[in-house]
């Protein structure tokens, strides 16, 4: 069974073309990696929140591999996509859970630490990150994408270097830069 980056990136070419065999044989590679990528994400979650990591991975996998065609360039870009899959899938669960309640979408101040984390329990806070990260995607797209897989893909800065092609050393100066806005952003006490 193959077991290089080669190898995943080989496999990703042959599911592009529709080999379910190349399919079958990806998920044991990569499989460890998502549900990785998966806790990171549920950490920042509410307690007792319905969506598993287990059926995360799953559902991001299943839009990955069983969607459009993706001309996939390598492992990282594999990796980079499914950051972003997992954070939509999780807004979207939590948008409809929160439009399930009252209260609505008022904005309101998001208490953040330096490394951007939050309380568990605020369904509120990571929406309102969310929401802040596509403001910060109109002005610098680069940025919010770091954001995106340190905080919520939970990739380390070598990870989040590999998948956006940066140096570590530009991606840790774009990651301190990409805080300090998201952290002016959500700090703002804004009007209900």
């Amino acid at each position: 069974m193959p077991d290089s980056s080669g190898d995943v990136t080989r496999l990703l070419d042959q599911v592009r073309t529709g080999n379910q065999q190349a399919a079958n044989q990806l998920v044991p590679l990569v499989y460890a990696e998502l549900r990785r990528m998966a806790g990171a994400y549920m950490q920042h979650e509410r307690p007792g929140h319905t969506l598993q990591a287990t059926a995360l991975v799953d559902e991001a996998y299943m839009r990955l591999i069983g969607g459009e065609p993706v001309d996939w360039q390598n492992r990282a870009h594999f990796f980079g996509l499914a950051a972003r899959t997992m954070r939509q899938i999780l807004m979207d669960y939590a948008r409809r859970h929160r439009a399930g309640k009252r209260g609505g979408a008022a904005a309101r101040k998001v208490d953040i630490d330096a490394e951007l984390l939050i309380g568990r329990d605020s369904l509120d806070d990571v929406i309102a990150i969310d929401e802040a990260l596509d403001r910060l995607a109109q002005i610098d797209e680069r940025q919010s994408r770091i954001i995106e897989l340190r905080f919520f893909g939970g990739l380390s800065e070598e990870e989040a270097a590999e998948v956006m092609g940066l140096s570590p050393t530009t991606l840790k100066r774009e990651w301190r830069s990409a805080k300090a806005w998201l952290h002016r952003e959500l700090t703002l006490v804004k009007p209900e």
